[in-house]
């Protein structure tokens, strides 16, 4: 089976590129929210983000204790590895067991902001990039994320693998920049994978 990452940095409009593949059957692999299940429901990693980063990790009732880690990880590059090496293998199981569940469709997408940074570009077949200027999505993030600051989106942004790494590195770019239609772009890359398998 055909495995297609599609990535790119926060407001590229991956989600938006993700249910175009999903309208056309494609099963969506989100690592972002696999990754919010899994940290909730994985006891041994449960274990071991309470072990490393203290009780506070998770609240009373069992729940990830977002605020905390944010607080205590995100601003300290060490701390933030160690967040990523405890809970990127946790997901990448699961990924895998996924895989095996939707081994009927002609292919799979999975996507996933940090496809480099988590290594999880060796597990893929082939790379999406979606590009969209800066200042798009700036105004695209200020539109949805009303709760962050220009400042807070520029220091996410700053975090994140440079756009012309991720470009480089992907064997497709879909460009989502309000100039060029996306759809036509999916339907022929959906084509070209279809022709693959």
């Amino acid at each position: 089976m055909l495995k297609i990452g599609v990535t790119g940095g926060i407001g590229v409009g991956k989600s938006v590129v993700c249910r175009i593949f999903a309208l056309l059957g494609i099963p969506i692999y989100d690592a972002d929210t696999r990754a919010k299940w899994v940290m909730r429901h994985d006891e041994a990693l449960k274990q071991e983000l309470t072990d490393a980063f203290g009780t506070g990790s998770y609240t009373e009732d069992g729940e990830l204790n977002r605020a905390y880690l944010a607080k205590t990880a995100f601003h300290d590059p060490q701390k933030l590895a160690l967040l990523n090496s405890i809970v990127h293998p946790h997901v990448a199981k699961d990924f895998s067991d996924w895989v095996a569940a939707n081994n009927s469709a002609p292919y799979i997408v999975k996507e996933a902001a940090l496809m480099y940074e988590s290594e999880a570009w060796r597990q893929m077949d082939e790379i999406i990039a979606v590009f969209a200027p800066m200042d798009v999505r700036i105004k695209r993030l200020l539109q949805r994320d009303t709760h962050r600051t220009q400042q807070d989106i520029e220091a996410i942004i700053g975090k994140q693998l440079q756009e012309e790494e991720k470009m480089a590195r992907a064997q497709h770019i879909v460009y989502n920049d309000d100039k060029q239609l996306l759809i036509p772009q999916v339907l022929k890359l959906h084509e070209a994978f279809l022709s693959k398998v």
